[in-house]
């Protein structure tokens, strides 16, 4: 599956990775998926820093999801809902793969912005689904989703009759 860096995205698609940053920055815990090493999901806490121009995931060493994604780079974060759960700004999660970062000029302005808990992992994320699921006036279903090398996509769905629309 091709990836994508967060700079391509913003390319790309420049007012929907606005959305998406913007949301993640609601709140500061989020959900991450990792995969274990038997293949089953395991769903953990997490932040989400948006620094650098691109979001990272940062975990205690030796931390279960840290050593998931060391195995198998493959992640989910789904941006927390909020404290009421009506998600009124929609629901969004990112999608790809997770990258160590070992640069030590990218570490250390990490940590001079962010001050994290030491010693810590830090990971970069390479796209490979960003996806966006809203309400629209109140009863329609609108579901954004973009992939490396493919246009925004958006599926509506009336709650009154049923209907699908598509876009592109």
């Amino acid at each position: 599956m091709t990836s994508s860096s967060w700079a391509d995205f913003r390319t790309a698609e420049p007012d929907f990775a606005d959305t998406v940053r913007q949301r993640f920055e609601q709140y500061k815990h989020h959900v991450l998926a990792t995969v274990r090493k038997d293949g089953s999901p395991r769903v953990t806490g997490l932040e989400v820093e948006f620094r650098l121009g691109e979001p990272f995931l940062g975990m205690m060493p030796g931390s279960r999801k840290a050593r998931d994604l060391f195995r198998d780079p493959r992640f989910a974060v789904q941006a927390n809902p909020g404290p009421d759960a009506e998600m009124a700004d929609g629901d969004v999660r990112i999608s790809g793969r997770a990258v160590e970062v070992t640069d030590a000029a990218v570490l250390a302005r990490f940590i001079d912005e962010v001050e994290p808990p030491q010693p810590f992992h830090l990971f970069r994320v390479e796209l490979t689904e960003v996806v966006r699921t809203g309400i629209e006036g109140g009863d329609t279903l609108v579901i954004q989703v973009w992939r490396p090398g493919h246009p925004l996509h958006t599926v509506r769905r009336g709650n009154d009759d049923g209907s699908v629309t598509t876009a592109p």
